[in-house]
């Protein structure tokens, strides 16, 4: 019986090109659609927490670009090629330029965390109105999603350490001088 009532109440849809797309959304149950939503929460919150780590990088970076500026300026006016302030200001130059190049490569890092992310919610989206399960591939996203924010926190602690390096080197220069 065409487009009549079969067994259990359930409806019988006509095959057209439609058929497919129509048994799939049928197929979810609010209630295992609650659960798929449960599943997702945990990459949403890594990519909340992870942007928060972003805004962090962001801001370092645009610190990083204005030092760099300010002491470029200061290079060009400075007396000499041989001159010590020019050669302290040079070496100050080279630091931001290695803290920017760990600054980038957290952002990258965490970028690619998050782009990661969201792939992860889309595959949990796809393994449950799809008949394959991704199981395998949820778990590769997740831990490469892990590995790139572990990796970004590496540059950015490692920045940390190299502008305390960097602050080390002005104060015992300064103290120096006043002396």
């Amino acid at each position: 019986m065409r487009g009549g009532v079969k067994g259990g109440g359930k409806r019988r849809v006509a095959r057209t090109a439609a058929a497919p797309t129509l048994r799939l959304m049928q197929s979810i149950v609010p209630s295992s659609f609650l659960e798929v939503i449960q599943l997702a929460i945990t990459p949403v919150i890594l990519l909340s927490g992870v942007g928060g780590l972003m805004i962090t990088l962001t801001n370092r970076m645009a610190r990083v670009v204005d030092r760099t500026r300010s002491l470029a300026t200061q290079v060009r006016t400075a007396a000499t090629d041989a001159s010590e302030e020019r050669i302290h200001l040079e070496s100050q130059l080279d630091i931001l330029w290695r803290r920017a190049r760990l600054v980038q490569r957290a952002v990258m890092c965490a970028g690619l965390s998050m782009l990661l992310a969201c792939v992860l919610v889309m595959v949990i989206f796809l393994d449950a109105v799809m008949a394959r399960e991704f199981a395998v591939e949820m778990v590769v996203i997740f831990v490469a999603s892990i590995l790139c924010l572990i990796a970004a926190l590496a540059a950015f602690l490692r920045d940390i350490v190299v502008s305390l390096r960097a602050l080390k080197l002005e104060v015992v220069r300064v103290r120096g001088i006043s002396r």
